[in-house]
């Protein structure tokens, strides 16, 4: 069984081959994804509103997430380990580089942070000093009170435009790997074709090079909503395992998502 890598993620965006991944939060679930052949797993901070019962992700410690991401790699063979640093986890070089080794050392193979070209001077420190780096935007959810709440971001053509400038400049910065979250799909498509490195949507669109969903939606578990841009495949399979398959499936065929999980 062959070992993801950034470099195999590389290869697939170029060969157009979908990237499927899921958050996971302990070494279970890691295994049952894993045997699916599942391509990434993420240690999300969303474990703060999944696994905690929080209104938000704000209140996750950097603790909490190495805790969860020793679990993670205890169940994991193939799939390739992000983790990511909470809220205020990196609003300092130095502290920044300090959590990064945490989590490092905890089991990820990249860490993933929120934001746009604020971030580049840190992501370019981490990566001289050997922390591979997600950057994370669109709608970032530790700037949810900043947004006044969970809302479709770049949806006018101003911000559009300022999110493909910010998308390039963290790229340019060392970030191999960009998670997009709530766009709408005709910007998840332009940013996925201005950048070399692979992009992976969350209600972006079915353009962007892969997919990812909270393990929890993916079930039809969360315990506050569902969210639009999700689909509950355990209630179309009956079977965990046949549930992640076929997610993994949809995903690599591009039948997930569909217009009615994604925003115009």
């Amino acid at each position: 069984m062959k070992k993801v890598t950034i470099s195999s993620l590389q290869a697939q965006k170029q060969s157009a081959e979908k990237i499927a991944a899921l958050t996971a939060y302990d070494a279970s679930f890691a295994k049952l994804f894993d045997e699916q052949n599942i391509d990434v797993l993420l240690i999300g901070d969303s474990l703060g509103m999944v696994l905690q019962g929080q209104d938000d992700t704000l209140a996750v410690t950097i603790d909490d997430i190495a805790y969860h991401t020793r679990a993670v790699r205890r169940g994991t063979q193939r799939a390739f380990v992000i983790a990511d640093l909470p809220f205020m986890s990196y609003a300092t070089p130095n502290q920044t580089y300090s959590n990064a080794a945490k989590i490092m050392a905890a089991g990820a193979s990249m860490v993933k942070l929120e934001g746009g070209q604020w971030l580049c001077e840190t992501i370019t420190g981490l990566v001289q000093r050997g922390v591979p780096v997600c950057a994370h935007m669109g709608l970032t959810p530790q700037s949810v009170h900043v947004f006044g709440g969970f809302k479709v971001q770049g949806r006018h053509q101003e911000k559009a435009e300022q999110m493909v400038e910010e998308a390039i400049a963290v790229q340019n910065a060392g970030a191999q790997l960009l998670v997009l979250e709530c766009v709408p799909s005709s910007l998840g498509k332009r940013i996925s074709e201005e950048l070399t490195i692979p992009v992976i949507g969350i209600g972006a669109g079915k353009d962007t090079d892969g997919q990812i969903l909270v393990m929890h939606d993916m079930f039809g578990i969360s315990a506050n909503y569902m969210p639009k841009f999700s689909k509950n495949y355990l209630v179309e399979t009956g079977d965990l395992r046949k549930a992640v398959k076929k997610y993994i499936s949809d995903v690599r065929s591009g039948a997930f998502p569909s217009t009615a999980h994604s925003f115009e």
